[in-house]
């Protein structure tokens, strides 16, 4: 029995997988870029990302960010080899179909608000002016996708 186990979970899984909808591009272009109501049908990319991204004076930042379904954010980022201080960022983000790309708008008026190419369970940041990154460190400006569950973790109450 301890041998099927394993099957079994895989097989329910992929099934709940194949019964799901897809997702509709009509229902999407109905909605207002700007508005704070997402759900995750209607944009799969909403989620948790996480990366290693370039840093002139320091090892790397180690960067996770969250896409939550309400149109807020949170940005936590390392600057591995100079501190071990985590820096959180929250606020929140507006999204542009037309270009594939989300814009942070922190809470922190001043601070600048990055913004990221949507693309396939990733995340590209992009520079100020709103273009990708150039040069030998360009394919490093990318934020991977975890893996998402619907369900919440059972302390979460």
């Amino acid at each position: 029995m301890q041998h099927f186990k394993p099957q079994l979970s895989l097989f329910l899984l992929a099934a709940m997988f194949a019964v799901q909808a897809p997702a509709r591009a009509e229902e999407a272009a109905d909605h207002d870029p700007a508005h704070a109501h997402h759900t995750a049908k209607e944009h799969p990319w909403l989620g948790v990302y996480n990366g290693f991204l370039p840093c002139a004076d320091c090892a790397g930042i180690k960067t996770q960010l969250g896409l939550n379904k309400n149109g807020s954010y949170i940005l936590m980022t390392t600057f591995s080899g100079r501190s071990e201080r985590e820096f959180v960022e929250k606020g929140k983000f507006t999204w542009d179909e037309k270009k594939h790309t989300v814009t942070l708008m922190p809470k922190n008026a001043g601070a600048p608000g990055n913004q990221y190419l949507i693309g396939n369970n990733m995340l590209t940041q992009l520079d100020s002016a709103g273009n990708l990154y150039t040069g030998k460190l360009a394919e490093r400006y990318v934020l991977r996708r975890n893996e998402i569950t619907e369900k919440e973790p059972a302390h979460a109450h």
